[in-house]
């Protein structure tokens, strides 16, 4: 295997200054989703590190990176969550992964090799902090490469992308790639990261700024032609306003009209607005305009001292958001403790998705501050450890619990769904350490009698035993996902249990079960025509009669993945697609 990376020396005649490293990823050291399992490669992020595995070659390989979502799809599925309030219109990103290469280099290009429905990457970020350090900085900073908003590619075919990058002024071996699929027809895949760079730090450029976190908020803030704070603090002084017409200034206006004005800025710009005068700093500082607080936006800047800075506004918060924040010491433990102590009381939502300073006093201070608690979303928290996963069965209020890629184990979720009877959405997709999930669906069954969604995906060891306790207890479920779920097999009746049972699906993935046939896609047309989204990739078992059947019954279905169906042709689609033009069916290639 070739090396993961080489040095390339330049024609130019100053070679010892322009000699360039050119690398390959060396690790995946951390991501928020992947297609792929925990315990093998196909479809996973870990495949972004090393030389390319199929490029130039285009279409749907195992051997690439793929992350879980594409498309609008799961946002409009029963089990999407309604999105924050003030999350600034310019921060799109809805998934990370993060590389590492052997040698800290200066950036001069960043190469990512795409072989399926490129275009997903929107921002790269480099890192000042070396992983490999045995001394921990005493800064860690975060810089944008390059970044844009989710455009449109058209075609499906691999490509070198090769974005124009910002100069640094520190060396970095670790690099973070940010993308938005929404705009995509299918999983984009990713198959090799190439770090181009200097040893040597380059000479800036007048005509290049070097970009800042400041910049993903989109407004040039700088003071610049005597229009700076200390202006617009005269401007807004006392005597200012005394001297005026009686009309037209703020302190004219309802104390709850100003404060409907203000929900519409960011939270920076709410922030800067406080430092103008005594009257809008009462009004930025009112905890009314914080009750849905999302920083994730700012996981790059968010630390223990701004925490605290907020603290004092935060005392009614209801919604928070804390994805992404926090990680290689940013926010520690005792600095989230206290935190939530003053801001925990009044919380029913709390995110904190791939939260990795996460441990489990933390979570047995969201138990008890966080009484009200509704929704708790964990998803890729992977470095909590088991035992910390007890203390949510005290949070008895629960609705929605997403574990997704966590390390939980079965004693603890027995437990949880034992105490939080009134759950509505459950996530328990590549949870590894559960032993027996028909254990698991049968307490499900008894227990979450309201359970509208829930997440088997890649599920190891659940059986028609499990299926049977499910369809049986849950009988307002609109969503299931048993993609990957090997050991379910359609001979045992377990599918046409579900579509008897379960009149209300509105999404049904049997993702890469071989055995779906065309009883079981009866059946479904048959006793659940509210479908609006069935993934049935890779069955050899399924016929086109069986597919026309079924979108001739279910008049909303707008998703149909027949993926690797060995009997569904690309004819067979376009024949569908011809009578059934509102529906999006789903055929990947591989080349």
């Amino acid at each position: 295997m070739m090396n993961s990376h080489r040095t390339i020396v330049s024609n130019s005649r100053t070679s010892p200054l322009n000699a360039e490293v050119v690398q390959y990823a060396k690790e995946v050291v951390d991501f928020s989703s992947h297609y792929g399992s925990e315990n093998s490669m196909s479809y996973t992020m870990w495949n972004l590190a090393g030389v390319p595995n199929v490029f130039p070659s285009s279409g749907d390989f195992t051997q690439t990176a793929v992350f879980r979502t594409y498309g609008t799809w799961w946002d409009q599925c029963p089990s999407a969550s309604l999105p924050f309030r003030r999350t600034p219109p310019n921060f799109q990103s809805q998934d990370y992964v993060e590389l590492t290469f052997e040698q800290q280099v200066y950036p001069t290009a960043v190469h990512i090799l795409e072989t399926y429905h490129p275009g997903a990457v929107i921002r790269i970020l480099a890192c000042s902090a070396n992983p490999y350090s045995p001394n921990p900085p005493a800064e860690v900073r975060w810089e944008i490469l390059w970044s844009e908003k989710p455009t449109k590619v058209n075609a499906s075919q691999a490509r070198q992308f090769k974005p124009c990058v910002k100069q640094l002024n520190f060396p970095t071996n670790l690099i973070r790639l940010e993308v938005n699929s929404s705009l995509l027809d299918y999983y984009t895949e990713l198959d090799a990261v190439v770090l181009h760079g200097t040893k040597d730090k380059p000479v800036l450029s007048l005509k290049t700024s070097i970009i800042d976190m400041n910049d993903l908020e989109g407004d040039d803030y700088e003071e610049k032609d005597g229009c700076g704070m200390d202006s617009l603090n005269k401007k807004f002084s006392s005597t200012a306003l005394r001297e005026g017409p009686n009309n037209g200034y703020f302190d004219r206006l309802p104390y709850e009209l100003i404060q409907l004005i203000l929900n519409h800025l960011t939270l920076p710009d709410l922030c800067r607005l406080a430092q103008t005068c005594k009257l809008l700093n009462q009004h930025c500082c009112d905890p009314l305009q914080y009750i849905h607080l999302n920083l994730q936006p700012y996981w790059a800047k968010l630390n223990d001292t701004s925490l605290e800075f907020l603290q004092a506004r935060c005392t009614l918060v209801q919604w928070l958001n804390l994805s992404w924040t926090g990680n290689r010491g940013f926010i520690s433990v005792s600095g989230f403790s206290r935190f939530l102590k003053v801001c925990g009381h009044e919380l029913v939502r709390l995110e904190l998705s791939c939260s990795h300073f996460l441990n489990e006093t933390c979570l047995e201070v969201i138990s008890e501050m966080c009484p009200n608690l509704q929704e708790l979303n964990l998803s890729s928290c992977d470095k909590l450890p088991p035992p910390a996963f007890n203390h949510i069965a005290k949070l008895c209020s629960l609705k929605r619990l997403v574990l997704y890629r966590t390390k939980i184990e079965q004693t603890a979720l027995l437990s949880i769904l034992n105490f939080c009877s009134e759950l509505q959405h459950l996530s328990l997709g590549s949870c590894v350490m559960i032993e027996d999930y028909d254990v698991i669906a049968s307490m499900i069954g008894a227990k979450c009698k309201k359970l509208q969604t829930l997440d088997l995906w890649r599920c190891k060891n659940i059986t028609e035993n499990g299926i049977a306790e499910l369809a049986s207890g849950c009988l307002l479920l609109e969503e299931l996902d048993l993609g990957w779920c090997p050991t379910l097999q359609s001979s045992t009746g377990c599918f046409a249990r579900l579509a008897r049972q379960l009149p209300n699906l509105q999404k049904l993935f049997l993702t890469a079960n071989r055995s779906v046939c065309d009883t079981d896609v009866e059946e479904l047309a048959s006793n659940c025509i509210r479908l609006q989204q069935l993934d049935i990739l890779g069955t050899r078992m399924v016929s086109p009669a069986s597919l026309r059947k079924l979108l001739e019954s279910c008049k909303d279905l707008s998703l149909l993945d027949v993926s690797f169906c060995s009997q569904i042709d690309n004819r067979a689609v376009l024949e569908l697609n011809s009578s059934f033009p509102k529906v999006f069916i789903k055929k990947s290639f591989t080349q």
